[in-house]
């Protein structure tokens, strides 16, 4: 079953979609997902990814909520507004939805970032307690240090491409420390990344794997969207077995 999903943080509404398994649910309810997606994304991603692998896990009995963050996609907000902060706010109220949902098993509740949503998941992992952690192609405060012109923060909002870059975006981003955060978690968790990813290179995987203590997948040949069908299908098929703890 697939339903649309709105919850608040400080008087805006976030818009998604939340994905849940048909039949019955187990007595502790079905264990769920969160996606969080990355830098100027959205709830959809490229090539459908976070809809298609929301699928994947429903009719694997493992339901899923993906959202936009605040002023991204249809949720309220302007983008020159985002943080780092304020997304690990909204990671911490996506997880008070799902733990409020009738069907769902709160104890249960599992962790996916990708790209600048894997950094913001590492980030939140002290508040939102995720059962386990999976980070696609995640993000280090090194991919925004080109933005700083002469090494300064710019005065005012930056025209990124037709974005509205804030400054205080950059000036949190580039002091933000998602490893030391993930180091100090000690959970359960996996890092997949394509082994020719050129925005957020392997190493930068390999650093985040290390920090949690966890074991790191190489996608053969993709880049950092997993731009090809045989990518698509091995990250997805490979993430899933993880959820449902393979």
């Amino acid at each position: 079953m697939e339903e649309f999903a709105q919850f608040t943080v400080d008087s805006q509404r976030l818009y998604g979609m939340l994905h849940t398994p048909d039949g019955t649910p187990p007595a502790s309810g079905w264990p769920s997902v969160v996606l969080l997606h990355g830098f100027t994304g959205h709830r959809v991603e490229p090539h459908r990814n976070f809809v298609l692998f929301s699928r994947l896990l429903a009719s694997s009995g493992v339901a899923s909520l993906r959202f936009d963050f605040r002023g991204s996609g249809e949720s309220q907000g302007d983008f020159s507004e985002m943080t780092v902060s304020r997304e690990v706010q909204d990671t911490v109220a996506a997880f008070e939805y799902m733990r409020r949902q009738p069907r769902l098993d709160p104890e249960r509740v599992m962790l996916l970032g990708f790209s600048m949503g894997g950094l913001v998941a590492s980030l939140s992992l002290a508040q939102v307690r995720p059962h386990r952690l999976a980070l696609w192609a995640p993000a280090l405060p090194e991919l925004w240090l080109a933005h700083l012109r002469g090494g300064y923060v710019p005065g005012t909002i930056t025209d990124m491409n037709g974005w509205p870059l804030g400054r205080e975006f950059l000036m949190e981003v580039t002091r933000a420390r998602p490893l030391e955060a993930a180091a100090a978690w000690g959970g359960v968790a996996h890092v997949f990344h394509g082994d020719a990813d050129q925005t957020c290179p392997p190493q930068w995987g390999v650093r985040y794997a290390e920090a949690l203590g966890c074991d790191a997948t190489g996608i053969p040949g993709a880049g950092h969207t997993f731009d090809s069908l045989q990518a698509v299908e091995q990250l997805h098929r490979v993430t899933a077995r993880f959820f449902m703890g393979g």
